[in-house]
């Protein structure tokens, strides 16, 4: 049985077990919740005690790995500007999207107060902003470990993001230390995460009994609404892969559908754009881009390009804020929209449902929004993925798309042995 379904399975089991308790009307409910929610607790804890070093290690390594591909190439060097501009764009359409489709379908009444009711004991507002005079003031930390043991993420990620490139200018011998050592850093954590997440079903099990218990059959509602807010936002952000296309690549839409047939299909049934890497090679080949192109530009957004993450990100922040009536001021968005882009960038190429919690907890942080509430989308996460990994995909061959035809590969270039034996396969 999969991670994700294990993780489903203890949600729809909990929130059951929940509602059917409450029903019944026993004493023993209360008792069986008291003794659940701090075991949900637990589990948020040792899952948040990763997000620090993480954050730090992997934008670390991921902005040393952009400096290093743009120096060996110009090409990987105009890929990571594109990169950058959508990256920032994602985020910024889901900071002026998904205030707009929540006050045009609002969360269902009942159900947001049943459960903001529900979690209400275990959650707090984190992370206040300030004013702007003060937000300006506080972008830069006079001293970055109080900003990593208080919280602040967004000025520890200022603080990291300087000292990445400042790394960068480091002779090879001292830049290949501290890089490899901060790689080591992230591994480390990441299998932390895994042994944490290996134990998902128990905190989301607990949690889901709590919600049930306290929030009654209401709480489906709310998951399917905050199901189909996300995957719009993140759905515009993959759509946007064919204009770019078309302007930036010089491909008509229907070439372009025709090859992301068969990454779309890989990246459906693997959930991984890792995966999908062979059939986004093809699928460039397809579209006239040869392998002395995409095989430069490809790998790199695998790596470090997740044109939905950002938006998908910022939504599910955003999603709770609204969720819990927690006001959004401007600030609070920007915070956000830098957040969400920045992150995204050292994100690891794994199924969302692994890496939710480590890739949107910063952005809540950041904004000052509860993060306790990610434990129950985590277990729904697995649809919403489906949207981030083809809207990833999608945006990967587009992007190669338009950069390598505006570098000067196209199909009236000499083919090399490689593009002739792809095109022998």
């Amino acid at each position: 049985m999969s991670q994700a379904t294990r993780i489903i399975l203890a949600l729809l089991v909990g929130l059951g077990l929940g509602i059917a308790s409450a029903a019944s009307g026993g004493d023993w409910t209360d008792f069986m919740v008291m003794v659940a929610e701090p075991v949900g607790g637990l589990w948020l804890d040792a899952l948040r005690m990763t997000i620090v070093p993480l954050i730090v290690s992997l934008l670390i390594t991921g902005i040393a790995a952009s400096a290093e591909a743009a120096r060996a190439s110009r090409l990987a060097g105009r890929a990571i500007i594109l990169f950058m501009a959508v990256l920032w764009t994602s985020a910024i359409i889901s900071a002026l999207l998904t205030p707009f489709l929540l006050n045009l379908f609002p969360i269902p009444g009942e159900s947001a107060a049943a459960l903001k009711s529900a979690l209400t004991s275990s959650t707090e507002k984190v992370g206040e902003i300030p004013t702007f005079a003060q937000f300006i003031r506080a972008i830069i930390p006079t001293n970055p470990l109080a900003a990593a043991v208080n919280d602040q993420i967004l000025p520890l990620m200022v603080f990291t993001a300087i000292f990445a490139f400042a790394l960068t200018r480091l002779p090879d011998g001292p830049r290949e230390q501290l890089t490899g050592f901060f790689r080591a850093v992230s591994d480390a954590m990441l299998v932390i995460v895994n042994w944490v997440l290996w134990l998902a079903p128990i905190g989301v099990f607990a949690l889901a009994y709590v919600v049930g218990a306290r929030a009654g059959a209401g709480a489906f509602g709310a998951l399917l609404h905050y199901i189909l807010i996300v995957s719009a936002v993140g759905s515009v952000i993959w759509f946007l892969a064919w204009p770019l296309a078309r302007f930036g690549g010089r491909v008509s839409f229907l070439d372009f559908t025709r090859a992301m047939g068969a990454p779309h299909a890989v990246a459906i049934s693997t959930q991984s754009s890792l995966a999908s890497l062979p059939a986004m090679l093809r699928g460039a080949e397809k579209l006239g881009v040869p392998v002395a192109g995409s095989g430069v530009v490809l790998p790199l957004a695998v790596a470090i390009f997740r044109g939905t993450g950002p938006a998908m990100n910022l939504a599910v922040a955003i999603y709770v804020a609204y969720w819990f009536d927690v006001e959004l001021t401007p600030m609070m968005l920007v915070a956000g929209v830098a957040a969400a882009a920045t992150t995204t960038l050292g994100a690891v190429s794994l199924p969302g449902s692994i890496t939710f919690i480590t890739s949107v907890a910063p952005i809540c942080l950041a904004m000052g929004v509860p993060i306790e509430p990610l434990v129950l989308l985590l277990a729904v996460e697995t649809m919403p993925d489906l949207v981030r990994t083809t809207g990833n995909v999608a945006m990967d061959l587009a992007a190669t798309t338009a950069v390598a035809k505006r570098s000067g590969f196209g199909e009236n270039e000499p083919l090399t042995e490689q593009d002739r034996l792809l095109q022998a396969d």
